[in-house]
C-alpha cells in the first residue's frame, strides 16, 4: 500500500465519520442555510491546518531523536485507527442534533464555529497525527508531507461543502441520517482493516 492511497482512504473514512465537525455543520445548514453551512465547512477545513502544522513539527522532530520512539508511535498510531475503527463500527444510527435554539449567526461566526469546533477536537489531533505516523518515514520529502496535510483540509471542506448542500434541505436531510447506522459499520470495518495493515507492514 502506498503512501498516497492511505493517507487518502484513512482521511476520507475519517472525515465522512458523522462526529461534532459533522453535527455542526448539519446544524449551521439546517438553521440558516446553504452559505452558512459552506462558511461552517471552511472553518472546519481551515481548523485542520492547524493540526496538520504542529503534526509535522512533532513528527519530523521525533523521526531526527529517535527512530524506535517513532515506531513506538506508530504502532500506538495504528492501534488508536482500529480503536476507532471499532467505535464507529458500534456507534448507533443516532446522532443527535440541537436544532432548537436560533441565535444570530454572522458569516464570520460561522466561519469561527467551523474553525473552533475541529481545532479544539481532541479527535482531530489524534486522527491526523496516527495518519502522519503511518505514512511519513524518515525519506518522506517535506513537500510531500505538506501535499498530505493540504488533502486532509480539502477532503474535510469538499466532504462538510456537500453536506451544507444536503443538510439545508430538510428532506435530504432525513433520508441521509436514516442510513447513519450502516454508513458508521462500513467506515468502522475498513478502518479496522487499515489499522492492522498498518500496524503490521514494515
Amino acid at each position: 500500500m502506498t503512501e498516497v492511497i492511505a493517507v487518502a482512504l484513512i482521511t476520507v473514512l475519517a472525515v465522512i465519520s458523522p462526529g461534532a465537525d459533522f453535527a455542526m455543520v448539519v446544524r449551521n445548514s439546517y438553521l440558516y442555510g446553504r452559505t452558512t453551512g459552506l462558511l461552517a465547512a471552511a472553518g472546519v477545513a481551515a481548523g485542520v491546518l492547524v493540526h496538520v502544522t504542529y503534526t509535522m513539527l512533532g513528527v519530523g522532530l521525533l523521526i531526527a531523536s529517535s527512530t524506535s520512539l517513532f515506531t513506538a508511535l506508530k504502532l500506538v498510531g495504528a492501534a488508536y485507527l482500529v480503536y476507532i475503527g471499532i467505535r464507529t463500527f458500534r456507534t448507533r444510527g443516532d446522532l443527535q442534533l440541537d436544532l432548537e435554539s436560533k441565535p444570530e449567526l454572522s458569516p464570520f461566526g460561522a466561519l469561527r464555529t467551523g474553525f473552533l469546533t475541529n481545532a479544539l477536537n481532541p479527535k482531530t489531533t489524534l486522527f491526523v497525527v496516527s495518519t502522519f505516523t503511518q505514512v511519513v518515514g524518515p525519506g518522506t520529502p517535506v513537500v510531500q508531507q505538506l501535499g498530505y496535510g493540504l488533502f486532509m483540509s480539502a477532503a474535510h471542506l469538499g466532504w462538510f461543502g456537500l453536506v451544507a448542500l444536503f443538510f439545508s434541505d430538510s428532506r435530504l436531510r432525513t433520508a441521509m441520517l436514516r442510513r447513519q447506522k450502516a454508513l458508521n459499520r462500513g467506515i468502522g470495518s475498513v478502518l479496522v482493516g487499515l489499522g492492522v495493515t498498518l500496524g503490521l507492514a514494515r
